[in-house]
């Protein structure tokens, strides 16, 4: 169960779990191309899922992914939102953020849809939860955490791993 404040959310889209091949979804990078996320890749994938990159949770998340995980030779790391990109790019600019890759779901939600994790009620609705998802270089999810709270931050240690 999912819970924002204390309050039960409802999540669209189809649930991925682990052992599941990771769905291949395109998002909207800051230069407005498409990037390719899930399925299989060179590196492993930590896909950081968050609701707006405009909030405290969503920034520090989003920072010590930069720190911590960025430094995995072996892995390739994003944040997703529905940030418009140009957004995304202040964001990361002004937070010195250069290891990880920003990428938007605004323009179908797909991503959300794909990997259940778009908010279906409550003040946050159409929004991501937050989330997070390591994919092995062969495209299988090998780690997941859809985050109980929505305003808590994620397991930083189960992550990294899931990737060593």
């Amino acid at each position: 169960m999912v819970t924002f404040k204390g309050n039960a959310v409802t999540l669209a889209g189809k649930s991925v779990n682990v052992g599941d091949k990771a769905p291949e979804v395109s998002l909207v990078a800051g230069d407005l191309s498409g990037k390719k996320v899930g399925g299989a890749s060179e590196k492993y994938q930590i896909i950081n899922v968050v609701p707006s990159l405009d909030t405290p949770v969503c920034a520090t998340q989003t920072r010590k992914f930069n720190e911590k995980a960025a430094s995995l030779a072996n892995a390739e790391v994003f944040v997703v939102s529905l940030d418009l990109p140009f957004a995304q790019g202040r964001f990361c600019s002004t937070e010195g953020i250069a290891n990880v890759t920003a990428l938007s779901d605004f323009k179908n939600k797909d991503f959300g849809n794909a990997y259940g994790v778009l908010i279906a009620d409550s003040p946050l609705a159409g929004l991501l939860t937050r989330a997070v998802f390591v994919i092995n270089p062969k495209g299988e999810i090998v780690h997941k955490e859809i985050v109980s709270e929505i305003t808590e931050e994620p397991n930083y240690d189960a992550v990294l791993n899931a990737v060593k």
